[in-house]
C-alpha cells in the first residue's frame, strides 16, 4: 500500500534521482578548521552540504581573508616599530591584535557581502574599492621596511643638504665684521645676536655720540643764559646802584631780586645733573671705542661659536623617522632611479592584489553552485514571508470579523434585555396603578356606605 512506503526527510533527499551518484546530497557534516574558515566568511555549512564540491573554494575564501588580517598585523607591527621606537613591546603586539581584528571584521564583511545572486556588479567594485583603500594603509609599512636602507640614506643625504643650506644662510646673513643685513628679505630668519659685534658697538657709539651732542647743546644754552643771569647780576650789584641804608653803603632790593633769579634758574636747570651726565658720556664713548678696537679678535670666535649651535640644533630637529618623512624617502628613491620605481610600482601592486584578494577573487569567479542556492533560498524566504504575512492578514481580518460579530450579538442580547427589563417595569408601574385605583374606590364605596347607614 502507499501508506506503508517510508517518507524520506527533506533534508536527506538526494541532490537528484541518480542513484548512480558517488555522493548523497546533502553531503556529511565537515569538521576541522576547514568550517571555521569558511564560517568567517558567513557561510552556511548546511546549504553547502547540498554542493559539496564549493567547500575548497570558500575554505581558501577564509583563509585569505585570514593571510590578509595577519599581513595587516605584521604591517603594524613593522610602522610602530619604525615610528614609536619607544613603545614596549606588550603595547605593540596589542595594537597588532586589535588590527588584526578589525581587518579580519571589514575583510569578513567586504566577502560574506558577496554571497548569493542578487548582488549587482557595480555594489562588487565598490567593495573591491574598499578593500584597495584597506590594501593602501597596510602596504606602506611594509615597503617602508623593504626599502629601508635605501630610505634611511636618502633622508640622511636630504637632511644633510638641508643643514648645509640653513649654515650657508647664517653665515651670509651674519658677516663677520658685523655688517648689518636687516635690508635683505631672505635673512629675516637667520639673523643671529651676538655681543662684541663691531658694528653694533659702532652703532652704539654713533648713539653715544649723539645723545652726547644733544645733551652738550642743552648744556652750553643753559650755561649762556645762566651767564647772562649772572652779567645781569654783576650789573645791577655794582657800586653804581648801591645806596644808603642805616649809615652804610648796601645793595638794592633789584640786586636782590637778580641773585634769587640767578640761584632759583641755576638750581631748577640742573646743569649740574646734565654736566655730570655728559661727562659719563663721555667716558662711555670712550670705553666702546676701546671695545670697538679690541672686538675684532673676538667676534668672530664668538659669531662662529653662534652658528655651531644653531646648526646643531638644525640638525637635531631635523625628522629622521616620522611617516611623512620616510613617504617623502620612498618617493624620493623612486624618482631617483628607474629601476627602484619599476620595482616600486610592482610591490605595490602586488601587496594591493593580496590585499584585495579575498573581494577579487569573488569577483573573478563570479557566481558558484552556493550562490546559485542562496539566491534560491532568499527568494524562497521572501515569497515564505510574504505568504505568512498574508496569512497573517487573513487570519487577523478573520479575528476582526468574530470579534465584530460578537459585539454585534453581545449588543442585540444587551438591547432585548433592556426590552424586557422595561416591559417588566411597565407592567409592574400598571398593575401598581390598578392596585391604587382600586384601594380608592374600596374606601370611596365604604364612605358612601357609612354615609347612607347615618
Amino acid at each position: 500500500m502507499a501508506t506503508d512506503t517510508p517518507l524520506r526527510p527533506a533534508d536527506s533527499a538526494a541532490y537528484d534521482d541518480d542513484r548512480g551518484g558517488s555522493q548523497s546530497r546533502p553531503a556529511p557534516p565537515a569538521y576541522g578548521w576547514a568550517p571555521r574558515l569558511r564560517r568567517l566568511i558567513g557561510i552556511e555549512e548546511g546549504l553547502l552540504s547540498w554542493v559539496p564540491e564549493d567547500r575548497p573554494r570558500y575554505t581558501w575564501y577564509g583563509a585569505l581573508v585570514v593571510n590578509t588580517a595577519l599581513l595587516g598585523a605584521i604591517s603594524m607591527v613593522l610602522a610602530l616599530s619604525s615610528f614609536r621606537s619607544d613603545l614596549p613591546l606588550a603595547a605593540v603586539l596589542g595594537v597588532a591584535v586589535v588590527w588584526f581584528w578589525v581587518i579580519l571584521a571589514l575583510d569578513s564583511w567586504l566577502v560574506s557581502s558577496t554571497h548569493g545572486t542578487g548582488v549587482r556588479k557595480w555594489t562588487l567594485l565598490v567593495r573591491f574599492f574598499l578593500s584597495v583603500l584597506l590594501g593602501l594603509f597596510i602596504a606602506e609599512p611594509i615597503l617602508f621596511q623593504i626599502f629601508d636602507k635605501e630610505i634611511r640614506q636618502e633622508i640622511a643625504v636630504g637632511n644633510e643638504q638641508r643643514v648645509a643650506d640653513y649654515r650657508g644662510m647664517l653665515v651670509s646673513c651674519n658677516p663677520t665684521d658685523g655688517a648689518a643685513t636687516t635690508g635683505r628679505a631672505e635673512c629675516a630668519r637667520y639673523q643671529l645676536k651676538v655681543a662684541g659685534s663691531p658694528a653694533e658697538l659702532a652703532r652704539q657709539i654713533d648713539t653715544n655720540s649723539d645723545r652726547a651732542a644733544a645733551l652738550r647743546t642743552q648744556v652750553a644754552g643753559i650755561n649762556k643764559t645762566l651767564n647772562d643771569k649772572l652779567a645781569t647780576e654783576q650789573r645791577l650789584c655794582g657800586p653804581k646802584y648801591w645806596i644808603w641804608r642805616g649809615g652804610v653803603r648796601d645793595v638794592t632790593i633789584t640786586c636782590e631780586r637778580a641773585r634769587k633769579a640767578t640761584s632759583e634758574y641755576e638750581k631748577n636747570s640742573k646743569v649740574k645733573t646734565y654736566e655730570k651726565q655728559l661727562e659719563n658720556m663721555v667716558a662711555e664713548g670712550r670705553t666702546l671705542s676701546a671695545r670697538k678696537d679690541r672686538a675684532a679678535d673676538g667676534y668672530q670666535p664668538a659669531l662662529q661659536k653662534a652658528i655651531d649651535d644653531k646648526t646643531r640644533q638644525r640638525a637635531a630637529d631635523l625628522d629622521t623617522d616620522g611617516i611623512l618623512t620616510r613617504a617623502h624617502g620612498l618617493k624620493e628613491v623612486a624618482e631617483s632611479d628607474g629601476f627602484a620605481l619599476f620595482l616600486t610600482i610592482v610591490l605595490h601592486l602586488l601587496l594591493l592584489c593580496l590585499d584585495a584578494m579575498p573581494v577579487l577573487a569573488k569577483v573573478l569567479s563570479g557566481a558558484t553552485a552556493y550562490d546559485t542556492l542562496l539566491g534560491a533560498r532568499h527568494r524562497t524566504s521572501r515569497k515564505l514571508y510574504s505568504e505568512e504575512l498574508e496569512v497573517q492578514q487573513t487570519c487577523a481580518r478573520l479575528e476582526h470579523d468574530v470579534r465584530r460579530h460578537r459585539v454585534q450579538l453581545d449588543t442585540a442580547d444587551r438591547m432585548s434585555r433592556l426590552d424586557q427589563e422595561y416591559q417588566r417595569a411597565q407592567a409592574e408601574r400598571a398593575v401598581a396603578e390598578r392596585a391604587e385605583l382600586e384601594a380608592r374606590m374600596e374606601r370611596i364605596m365604604r364612605t358612601r356606605g357609612t354615609s347612607t347607614t347615618v
